[in-house]
């Protein structure tokens, strides 16, 4: 279990840590010389088997807010330090309100400096702590100088380690990097606060925003030895592979298949501190910590204009430079000029799409992420599963797995066997994986048949609807390869058949509307079995119809196997094309190939039509061309 210490600058906290522990966490030499604590201070005292505490020490000066916010991202629990000769100050306040909005719990309150006062300032202090905290949390009278008071709150300490049960750590391996230095005999150490999953000796991570992948040479946990390390673990990583200059403070090592991306957009649940003196507004530059990482930017909200104090609203953070982040992620917003800590909150979505931001639909998508994680997502691996069949079922064409397992920290096989679990369908297609609710998949499918139907209506003599065709009618949003896969589907339960690249309904078959069954049948004799039947220009003026029209019909007859096009708008007679192709068969036979005059002088065309029709073969697949001559590929082709 790790405590915090949380106060206003000079009301003992270190000097309280090292009578609880015998380590003092002053570690930095201008620490010494000022007297006040700048960086994160970190002491872990030995207690009875199997139980762990440990202690963060966070500045309480205004000036080092930002390293307060880096220490509190792993700590179970907080130590609340008043002095009672100075009461509640302004970064007790502060402090307390950061805890809240990290959702940190105060475990005890140490009311520091007893020996200056006396026994009603005592009392006095008490009921103000209890009236502020306004939460049950036992108050120790005490004084670091004297001892007094010192045992019993160590004593309450390790009573509350002793029940304190390790958090799940269901995600993949993050750790936050508060600090990188090289080591002599060992090479490059990073320390930080292990935000989720698991790690040990000899496993492969990837740096942010390095981008660098590195191997774990060794580690310690609490500052011992250890072959692993989890989530809510402080940790320290001797890393094999980088250099000191590839890492910083603010940045990330993980656990990851490829490079980790940041992103300079993150949608929010943020909250507001009750006692601001306005509402804020949207587009309002602020200072982010989130991790180490103190970063600037601006909150666009997506609820409304401005936000009231105290209020809650779905927002987006749009971020000056890139960070690393996932679902649930805790970060605080301070003001402009980082005088005054604003409020809070967590990550809902660590890469929102560009458009769309305030529509229902993605509102609701958010809203959903939220209630997860009030609901406590986070702390099991089944505690996704709500909102993964809820999400499901906010998206009709499927959800795409990859980014959504990345957004929630999770591996992408896990997500998978938890979504199967639920009931919901996965289908999968080269690099995509798509999640189903089981209701939206069986009518996207159903849509598609109807599609084909519709088609089938409209033109009835086309063979099917082409494959590409159908999904830009049916479901433009699919990406093609998933699309495949559902038409396989369809394909396998018999519901829809292929006809080469068209799909069909059973049983269909390509047939003339009245009215092109009627002009076929007035303009199909004069298409005799010359081998230059007229062309379509010809039998338009000669019938007084439209090109386009006797065009359209002859197109249909020839998707219906009728009629052939050599060339444009010429068409040819099935039978006319079977002759020609005796004719190509019998030259071959006599020459061994086929030359353009030899055919030319066979069939009496003129030279330039002869070819054309030579190209027709060879374009159909019937003969191929080899230099001045063709050759038969496919004798059989007609019979």
């Amino acid at each position: 279990m790790i405590i915090g210490t949380a106060g206003h600058v000079d009301h003992g906290k270190t000097a309280l840590i090292k009578c609880l522990t015998g380590i003092d966490t002053d570690a930095l030499k201008e620490e010494k010389a000022r007297g006040l604590t700048i960086e994160p201070g970190f002491a872990y005292p030995q207690g009875p088997e199997g139980v762990e505490l440990g202690f963060i020490d966070v500045p309480g000066h205004e000036k080092f807010i930002h390293n307060m916010l880096a220490g509190v991202g792993g700590i179970d629990g907080a130590l609340l330090v008043v002095a009672c000769d100075d009461g509640i100050m302004p970064q007790s306040v502060e402090h307390l309100a950061i805890l809240r909005l990290l959702s940190i719990p105060v475990r005890a309150v140490a009311l520091t400096k007893c020996d200056l006062v006396d026994a009603d300032l005592i009392e006095q202090r008490r009921l103000e702590l209890a009236d502020w905290l306004g939460e049950p949390a036992p108050i120790f009278a005490l004084s670091s100088r004297s001892g007094e008071g010192i045992e019993a709150l160590r004593d309450w300490l390790w009573q509350c380690a002793s029940r304190w049960r390790a958090r799940p750590a269901p995600g993949r391996f993050r750790l936050a990097v508060d600090r990188a230095f090289v080591k002599t005999g060992a090479g490059l150490v990073v320390t930080g606060t292990v935000v989720d999953g698991e790690v040990e000796e000899g496993a492969q991570l990837w740096l942010f925003p390095a981008q660098e992948s590195a191997r774990v040479r060794g580690l310690r946990r609490q500052n011992r030895p250890a072959e692993r390390a989890r989530r809510g673990d402080r940790c320290a990583l001797n890393l094999a592979g980088v250099e000191r200059s590839e890492i910083q403070r603010g940045g990330w090592v993980v656990e990851a298949s490829e490079p980790p991306e940041g992103h300079e957009r993150l949608d929010i649940d943020l909250r507001l501190l009750d006692d601001l003196d306005r509402p804020l507004a949207h587009w309002t530059p602020v200072h982010v910590h989130l991790g180490a990482a103190h970063l600037t930017g601006r909150v666009g909200l997506l609820e409304g204009s401005e936000l009231a104090p105290g209020g809650r609203a779905l927002a987006q953070l749009t971020l000056d430079q890139p960070v690393l982040a996932c679902c649930a992620d805790r970060l605080v917003i301070r003001s402009h000029g980082a005088d005054r800590t604003l409020g809070g909150g967590r990550v809902l979505d660590r890469h929102p799409p560009r458009r769309g931001a305030r529509r229902a639909e993605r509102l609701a998508w958010l809203g959903i992420l939220r209630r997860a994680l009030d609901h406590g997502a986070t702390e099991s691996a089944e505690g996704f599963d709500p909102a993964l069949t809820a999400l499901a079922e906010l998206q009709g064409e499927g959800i795409e797995l990859a980014p959504l397992a990345a957004n929630l920290n999770r591996r992408m096989e896990t997500l998978s066997l938890r979504a199967e679990a639920l009931g919901l369908v996965i289908i999968s297609a080269d690099s995509e994986t798509r999640l189903f609710a089981p209701g939206h998949l069986a009518a996207l499918e159903q849509r598609l048949c109807e599609v084909v139907a519709a088609n089938h209506q409209l033109e009835p003599a086309a063979a099917g609807t082409e494959r590409e065709r159908l999904r830009r009618q049916a479901a433009p949003r699919l990406a093609s390869p998933i699309f495949r896969q559902l038409l396989e589907r369809l394909l396998a339960q018999g519901r829809l058949v292929s006809h080469g690249p068209f799909i069909a309904e059973p049983g269909h078959r390509a047939r003339l509307g009245e009215e092109d069954e009627a002009l076929w049948q007035r303009i199909a004799p004069l298409l005799d079995e010359s081998f230059d039947p007229p062309r379509v220009r010809d039998i338009a003026q000669s019938q007084g119809l439209a090109e386009q029209r006797v065009r359209e019909v002859l197109s249909a007859s020839a998707r219906l196997g009728a009629l052939y096009q050599v060339r444009k708008d010429h068409f040819y007679p099935l039978a006319t094309i079977q002759t020609l192709a005796e004719i190509v068969l019998a030259i071959e036979a006599e020459h061994g190939s086929i030359l353009a005059r030899e055919y030319r002088d066979r069939t009496q065309v003129g030279r330039k039509l002869a070819i054309q029709q030579l190209e027709f073969f060879d374009r159909i697949g019937f003969t191929r061309r080899v230099r001045d001559v063709h050759r038969i590929r496919r004798p059989d082709m007609w019979h």
